[in-house]
């Protein structure tokens, strides 16, 4: 015997908000078992009640829609599993990147790091291979990594010779804007044959100051604010885009505190 319930009925036998039913019926993840012509109410079978919790707890872990849509429609019990998987694996990601973001803040707020020392360091053209692409901020973490793995491969095929460490160009409106053109270099010596996007590329002559940082990415912002603050309190700062310089990097180390990576600040120095 099939039992019609009212949305609102059905709202508390689920635990699923009536706005959040109208939207998944809008979406087309959970459409009721009828609707009123006249009225448009919207009513729900008894049956649907599982199918509901379910919903409702896949949303709680933060899948998306389009995802437990898949879930619900899979045709097997593997196709099913697979997306499950995939969104725990996602999940796992989030927890890891919110113990680094903790220990993170917890660090500037019970032990601020203490300034590296500061060099300068004035640089002429540098021949590398590179790959120059505009990149936002929100891709910036996938695209580095693929970008330092494509030249590590380029560069081990052209015969050419590393001249330094890997390094990436970081421009102003990528930190303004939050999207720009980044360059991920290899510094090289002799002839340089590029392939796909890894192709041959000067960096210009400049100079800097360079502090360097001493483990996780997620703690670069300390020395970032160390570094300005020295060049901003000597009013020897100009535009250009800031240099990182990977000595030992997350593709060679995978313990974070072991990372080594040197940050130069454009300036200009009379004399």
């Amino acid at each position: 015997m099939t039992v019609l319930l009212t949305i609102g009925d059905f709202s508390r036998m689920t635990h699923l908000s009536v706005k959040a039913l109208r939207h998944y019926h809008d979406v087309g993840l959970l459409e009721p078992a009828e609707v009123d012509r006249s009225s448009g109410y919207r009513l729900y079978d008894a049956e649907q009640v599982p199918i509901a919790q379910v919903i409702r707890r896949f949303r709680e872990l933060g899948m998306p829609v389009d995802d437990v849509k898949s879930v619900l429609a899979a045709p097997d019990v593997t196709t099913r599993n697979r997306v499950i998987v995939a969104h725990l694996e996602r999940m796992e990601d989030q927890l890891e990147q919110t113990k680094s973001t903790v220990a993170s803040l917890r660090a500037v707020l019970e032990a601020p790091r203490a300034p590296a020392p500061v060099e300068y360091r004035s640089l002429g053209p540098t021949p590398t291979l590179a790959v120059r692409e505009t990149v936002t901020a929100a891709g910036m973490e996938p695209w580095w990594i693929g970008a330092f793995q494509e030249l590590r491969k380029v560069l081990a095929e052209s015969g050419a010779e590393r001249a330094g460490p890997d390094g990436c160009l970081y421009p102003n409106e990528m930190f303004e804007l939050e999207v720009g053109e980044m360059v991920a270099f290899v510094p090289v010596t002799g002839l340089a044959v590029g392939s796909g996007r890894v192709q041959p590329y000067a960096l210009p002559p400049v100079e800097l100051a360079i502090m360097l940082h001493q483990g996780s990415y997620d703690e670069l912002d300390q020395t970032y604010g160390a570094l300005g603050t020295h060049v901003g309190e000597r009013a020897i700062g100009v535009e250009g885009p800031i240099r990182e310089l990977y000595l030992i990097s997350a593709l060679d180390q995978e313990d974070p505190a072991e990372l080594r990576t040197e940050l130069g600040w454009p300036v200009f120095r009379a004399g």
